[in-house]
């Protein structure tokens, strides 16, 4: 008789663990799609604005030097990618490469945030930023003929970067994040203790 008791009672209503498990999948989704969505429409947001402020107050080809010429903001239209290479190329190539590849690059990495399976936080975030890099200077040359909007150059004296925009630093951000998402982790002080 007394192993009754330890039987579970039939009249009580113990809660399911499957409509727990599709919550929690479900929410997880849903974060990993807003945080996407907030990466990719900050960075975007942030990269259009600035380069509709040099467009409409910086006149092409003027440079304004600020931090003892640390920074200098020089309106560029660049029609090749970072330092200008393949600016010489037939438009129809630039077009291919710069618009068709780079558009379906922006695709595939928006897919791999949103749906590649076993990518952590770090991963979802170096995919979104490289995405938004491409796509920052994607929609410029779609809406302006194969130009890209460049303004930031840093150095100190000599020694200079090329002329860059914030899409540029987001795509950077992005690699760096990468490589720091797939970098092997160091192995624990408790696991070389216990290997000894």
């Amino acid at each position: 008789m007394w192993l009754n008791h330890l039987a579970p009672d039939s009249r009580i209503r113990y809660p399911s663990s499957k409509p727990v498990g599709r919550h929690a999948i479900h929410m997880g989704k849903l974060t990993r799609l807003g945080l996407i969505a907030v990466l990719l429409l900050g960075c975007v947001g942030c990269d259009q604005a600035s380069k509709h402020l040099v467009r409409s107050h910086i006149p092409l080809g003027y440079s304004e030097s600020y931090l003892g010429d640390t920074l200098r903001l020089t309106h560029a239209e660049n029609a090749g990618v970072f330092l200008s290479v393949g600016a010489d190329l037939p438009r129809s190539v630039r077009i291919i490469a710069f618009q068709g590849v780079v558009g379906l690059i922006v695709l595939s990495l928006l897919w791999a945030a949103l749906f590649a399976r076993n990518l952590g936080t770090r991963g979802i975030v170096a995919f979104t930023f490289l995405a938004a890099g491409g796509l920052g200077n994607l929609l410029d040359r779609l809406a302006y003929e194969g130009r890209v909007t460049d303004f930031l150059n840093l150095g100190l004296g000599p020694i200079r970067t090329g002329i860059f925009n914030v899409a540029d630093v987001v795509g950077a951000l992005g690699a760096i994040v990468l490589l720091l998402s797939t970098s092997p982790a160091r192995p624990r002080a408790s696991a070389r203790l216990a290997g000894r």
